[in-house]
């Protein structure tokens, strides 16, 4: 039997009058890479954000390490990690300084942060930019950036929102591996993406939501049976109702001749 990690009951969440959550039921078990995908407003970052407490003024209950968040002190953030699609970082610091800062909010002393830094911006390949400040950092150098501070503490679930863009191929290839590992160790992994063909590779459990509902819960290989579709790409169109894509794009070519 495994452990549920997390789970939702319930969620509801309005902005403005309007419901962007409509009641969302589920539960992740420990060491699952749940790939959550949807369209543009379909309320996957709402989600997120209502998990990481940066969200409130939600109905349901969202139960994190066996505890409803709303009867914590936020105590659980700890052991989370997060990289979010647009990242402010503050530039002015260097890696180093900013690697510090990072690990001291999640209680690393400091000996142990600067250990931590210096080893894994060697592993990603920007050891020489230690001491250089963010503001000089390329898009990709900045994407790696963001995730050693995602798991310098070594968290037990990681919420990861596009988290390879900038990206070059080696580096995507070392974060689909790392995922593999995390998972085999027991992490959890809340993986966001519009690039289908990686959500249907890494993910053990894909979760699709259209419209502020779950409309599709399962494997790749379960979803696929059930739509009768070859790829993640048509089984999301098939679910979205979005079938036009063709017609779209032979009319923008038009458009512009």
């Amino acid at each position: 039997m495994y452990e549920i990690i997390l789970e939702l009951r319930n969620l509801k969440k309005q902005f403005g009058g309007k419901e962007v959550l409509k009641g969302v039921d589920l539960q992740v078990k420990r060491g699952e890479i749940i790939g959550y995908i949807g369209a543009n407003g379909a309320g996957k970052s709402t989600t997120v954000k209502i998990m990481l407490g940066i969200v409130d003024g939600y109905e349901g209950d969202v139960i994190i390490f066996d505890k409803n968040i709303k009867n914590t002190k936020g105590e659980y953030k700890k052991k989370i990690g997060y990289v979010p699609e647009v990242s402010d970082v503050y530039e002015s610091l260097t890696a180093m300084e900013y690697l510090n800062f990072i690990g001291q909010l999640y209680d690393l002393d400091l000996d142990t942060s600067t250990i931590k830094a210096k080893e894994l911006m060697s592993l990603f390949g920007i050891e020489d930019y230690l001491n250089a400040r963010i503001s000089t950092f390329s898009k990709g150098m900045r994407q790696k950036l963001i995730l050693i501070s995602s798991i310098i503490h070594n968290p037990d679930i990681l919420f990861l929102d596009e988290p390879l863009s900038g990206l070059d191929a080696n580096s995507v290839m070392i974060v689909k591996e790392l995922l593999e590992i995390f998972a085999k160790e027991g992490k959890t992994i809340f993986y966001s993406s519009h690039i289908m063909d990686v959500v249907e590779k890494i993910s053990h459990r894909i979760v699709l939501l259209n419209n502020g509902k779950i409309v599709a819960d399962g494997s790749f290989k379960e979803l696929k049976e059930n739509s009768h579709e070859g790829s993640l790409e048509e089984i999301f169109n098939e679910m979205t109702g979005f079938n036009n894509h063709k017609e779209i794009a032979d009319k923008i070519a038009m458009a512009i001749k």
